[in-house]
Parts: structure tokens; sequence; C-alpha cells
């Protein structure tokens, strides 16, 4: 995959649809080789290849340093993992997983309430899905869940008084993402991964029609 000519625009939607839940890098693979990119091409390909790649390391990167600022301040550390679990949200595999789970959860104590959160059924005009196909988490479109985490969160935040340290541990924890990405040499099973990650989203994309 020729990463120089991803944009950004594509590299957010395939990180919102890729599968989240397989287990981060290990860190022997994470911290193992560094080298300065050649030129502005390589270092926009390398970025989006590594971002893309080891987009749990820098997820766990990213929440540990949020978790690390806000240690005297509890409310705080909930609202950060609200907070992540709000942009988790937004991965439709991650929704998807999360919406199972707890359905399934339900199941066990009431099969009449699991029953009404399944997802609606899409309708099919021949033998295609009619639009795009909609996100649901318990039975509600995704955007309820996205609102009232994202309200729940910003009033801790605001109760904490602890926005503008918040604004500094992201940057801080985006500063280390960036730089790891910048410099983090791509292997040769990074690019394997992402051609088999494709060949997935194709075929998944294909069993849908």
């Amino acid at each position: 995959m020729d990463w120089g000519n991803v944009t950004a625009e594509d590299l957010i939607d395939a990180l919102r649809e890729v599968d989240w839940s397989s287990p981060p890098r290990p860190l022997s693979e994470f911290f193992s080789r560094f080298t300065v990119p050649r030129s502005s091409s390589k270092w926009n390909s390398r970025l989006k290849c590594n971002l893309y790649y080891y987009r749990t390391n820098y997820f766990i990167l990213i929440v540990s340093v949020l978790i690390l600022g806000f240690l005297r301040r509890p409310l705080a550390i909930v609202a950060a993992l609200l907070t992540a679990l709000n942009i988790a949200f937004l991965n439709d595999s991650f929704a998807g997983t999360f919406s199972e789970k707890v359905t399934r959860t339900v199941r066990q104590f009431s099969p009449h309430l699991a029953a009404k959160m399944r997802p609606p059924l899409t309708p099919v005009i021949r033998g295609r899905p009619s639009s795009k196909r909609a996100i649901y988490i318990c039975g509600r479109p995704r955007w309820v869940f996205v609102l009232i985490f994202s309200s729940a969160s910003f009033f801790l935040w605001f109760v904490s008084a602890g926005l503008l340290t918040v604004l500094w541990a992201l940057a801080i924890g985006l500063l280390a993402t960036i730089l790891h990405a910048s410099f983090r040499t791509p292997n040769l099973k990074a690019r394997l991964n992402t051609f088999r990650e494709e060949f997935r989203a194709v075929w998944r994309n294909y069993s849908e029609l």
C-alpha cells in the first residue's frame, strides 16, 4: 500500500472502521528501530503507516498519560475514562462489539429487555442495503450514547477543574505519538498486516452485497 497517496480523511475513515479489539503490539517491537525519514514524503508515508499499525498502542499511551495527570483527582480520572470510551464509540467495530456484549449480559437477566436492545433491520433493495448501514448501540443510534457520554465527561471535567490539565496531558500524549510514529521505521510485518486487513475489508464489503 502506498501510504503517500492516502489522505488524512481516508486514514480517519480506516481507523473508524477497522477492528480495535486486537491486542497492542509488543513493546519489543514498539521500541525496536528508529531512523530519521529521508524526505517529507517518506515522513508522511511513515506517519500514516505507523498511526494505523500501532493504533492500539497509541490509544493506550494517550489514555495512560491522561490518567497519570489526574492521580490526585479521582473525578478527572473518571472523566478521562468516559472521554476515552466516548472516542472508542466512534469506531464501528468497537460500538458493535460493545453493544453485543451488553445485550448478551442483559439477556441472562431479562430476555424481554434484551430483545428491545436489538438494532432495527436495514431495508434491502435488490439484494443491497438501501443506504449506508447506521450504527446502533443497545438498540439506540450511536449519537445518543456519544451525546450522553460527552455531556457526562464535560460535567466531570468542569467539576474537577482539570480542563487545563487534560489539555496539557493530551498535548504530551499526542506529541509522544507523533514523535514515535515519525521516527519508528515501518517493518515488513506492518506492511503485510496492512495488506491483510485491506483484504478482510474488501471481502467483508463483498459479502454484504
